[in-house]
Formats: structure tokens, sequence, C-alpha cells
């Protein structure tokens, strides 16, 4: 029973998680296209059956559907939840249907209507950490080694208590947090430090060693370590302005790391079984809500600027493919032929239904 109440627990915070995210999302898509005209004939959380809904004044199904895996914005003209275009309902449109129809519109307001899914994330994550630090405000210190691991990389290196830390693989460190977000998706790899000791710089190349861990659900986890402490740390406050380019960096950060962890995973540096699914999403969504309100927040913020930078990717399907074919057909004066498209659109369909899978299966090896 106890594992039961468990997985429905896992089950519950993962629909709740990701829903906030999806709307947010698909929100994005959906307030730009009404700013452009764009009649909108269904807003669903979740694809498949329509579980409930209603429909609003201007004719918007908004419903919660059956597969918690996502969302749509169906627009006038649109095909399928993909926002395909329906090619013949576009061939008998009237002028007045062309007029509020997504796919007759101007290039560039199809390609804001697209991308507003994507940004809605990042701000999202930008407002949920800007509020995060106006209220917790940020641990800091000055980045000068407080104390060596013995045996570690910086001991063999070399480095010696107060020094300090001007730069890592040529980055400006202005705080002692930098350091362990410059290296954090470094595999071992030699890292050049410049530092500052008796008021003379030096330069020293050390590998971090990776170190078996915890993250913030108790989950073991393997970081690079380089093996210096900081000073005791001060908890700084700042203002509103201030918060809010300290998120706008940290939003940065997270993509940044994650573009880096994909890349080590495509070229084979990096194991594949990191590679989390819907499975491992949902455990994550289920450590956090055991948590505190504020861990939730977080993990909320970091998966949707993950779910913005991946949708952004060009791959047919998701919103970086649709702007993909946007860019090309900026360069041809026209759009790619149909058929084109549609075997691009089934293409990325068995793309990202490959890596679901693939997804899942590591989140099913993780468990057992």
């Amino acid at each position: 029973m106890e594992h039961i109440l468990q997985l429905l627990h896992y089950a519950c915070s993962f629909f709740v998680v990701l829903s906030v995210i999806v709307f947010v999302h698909e929100f994005g898509h959906y307030i730009v296209a009404k700013w452009s005209g764009v009649k909108i004939e269904a807003f669903s959380i979740g694809f498949g059956k329509e579980l409930f809904g209603w429909t609003d004044r201007s004719g918007t199904r908004w419903k919660v559907s059956l597969v918690p895996m996502g969302g749509y914005v169906k627009m006038y003209g649109d095909g399928s939840a993909a926002s395909t275009p329906d090619a013949e309902k576009a061939a008998v449109m009237t002028d007045e249907e062309k007029a509020i129809s997504f796919h007759h519109k101007p290039l560039h307001k199809k390609a804001a209507v697209v991308v507003a899914g994507p940004v809605f994330n990042f701000l999202l994550t930008i407002v949920i950490l800007t509020g995060l630090i106006m209220m917790n405000g940020i641990s800091s210190t000055a980045p000068v080694v407080g104390d060596i691991l013995p045996e570690s990389s910086a001991a063999e290196a070399g480095l010696k208590t107060g020094d300090r830390i001007l730069s890592v693989d040529g980055k400006e460190v202005k705080v002692f947090n930098d350091i362990p977000g410059f290296i954090a998706t470094n595999l071992g790899t030699p890292v050049s430090l410049r530092i500052l000791r008796d008021g003379q710089e030096e330069t020293l190349t050390l590998s971090p060693r990776m170190t078996e861990d915890q993250d913030a659900f108790g989950n073991t986890v393997s970081r690079p370590l380089l093996g210096i402490k900081s000073q005791p740390y001060e908890q700084q406050h700042i203002g509103f302005f201030g918060a809010i380019g300290e998120a706008v960096k940290r939003t940065i950060q997270i993509c940044e790391m994650t573009l880096k962890a994909v890349s080590q995973i495509i070229t084979g540096d990096r194991s594949a079984k990191e590679l989390k699914g819907p499975i491992g999403i949902a455990q994550l969504s289920g450590q956090a809500t055991q948590m505190d309100f504020v861990t939730v927040l977080w993990f909320i913020a970091l998966l949707s600027a993950n779910l913005g930078l991946v949708n952004l990717f060009p791959i047919p399907l998701l919103d970086g493919g649709h702007l993909m074919y946007y860019a090309i057909e900026a360069v041809r004066g026209k759009p790619l032929a149909e058929k084109v498209q549609d075997y691009g659109f089934r293409l990325g369909f068995a793309v990202v239904a490959m890596l679901m899978v693939f997804a899942i299966f590591n989140d099913l090896r993780n468990i057992f």
C-alpha cells in the first residue's frame, strides 16, 4: 500500500508540475496568436481524449486531455495538434476565413506565435528565480580559496589557501559560486585556472575528479570537484532589478549546461543513461513536492527552462522545426513543398518517439 501511495503521489506531482509548465508554454502561443488575429479552436493540457473542458465566448475549447505528456493550441487552419496545415481546408477558405487562419498570416507573425511558447517558458523561469532571489537573497563570498582538500586535484596542482581565482577556462569568476557552475558539465578534462597569489597572477591547470555526491533530492549523482572550499559564506540581499539580472544570468547558465550535456551525450562523452524520461521526471517531481514549496518552485523553474530550450531544437514537430521551415521559406521566398514538410514532420515524430521510448527505458533501468 505504501508503494501504491508513493506512485500516486509521484503521478499527481508530475501532472501538477508539468501542467503548470505546459500551460505557460501554450499560453505563449495562444496570446500571441490572439494578438495576431488568429482564431483559436482548442487549448489543451495533455493529448488524446478530452477528460473535461469548457468553451469560451470566442469559441475556444479549453480542455484537459487523457495523456498528460504536454499540450497544444489548435489554431484555425491547423490540420493537427502539431500545427501542420490543413491543405484541403485551406483550398476552399473564404477571404474572411483566411483572415483568421494561422497559416495565412505573414511569416513574421507565424514565427512570433511559434517562438512565444519557449519564450514564455524562459520568462517563467526568470520570474520564479527573481522571486526566490528577492525572498532568500544569494549566498555569496569572494572567490578566494578557504581550504584545500587533501589528495585532491587542487592540492596536486599546487593551489593554496588564500589564492584568489580570477577565471576558469577564460570565464571571469566574480563570486565563489561561479566556480562550480563553470565546471558543472566537466567530465574530468583539464581546466585552466587564472589565480592571484601574493599580488602576482599565475595560471594553473588541473582536472576535476568525478565524485559521487547527492543532489538536492537525495539521489546519488556524479559531480566534478576541484577539491577547494570557500571562505565563510555571506547572505547577500539584492533589490528587484538586481534579482532580475541574477535570474536572467542563472537561466542562461541552465540552458548552457543543458546544451553542453546534450552535446556530450551525442558525442558519447557522457552516458546516455543520464537522460530522463517521464518516469524519471515524475520521480523528481514527487521528491520535490515532498520537500518544501521553495524546492518545488526551483524545480519548476529548472524544468521550464529546459522545456523552452528543447522546443527550440530544429526538429520538425517541435517549435524549432517550425522556425526552421520559416527560415527556409524566408530565404527561398516560398515555403517548402507540402510533401517535403509532411515527410519532415513524420521524421520529427519518429525522432521524438524514439527519444521518448529510450528515455522511458532509461527510467525503468534506473528504477530496477
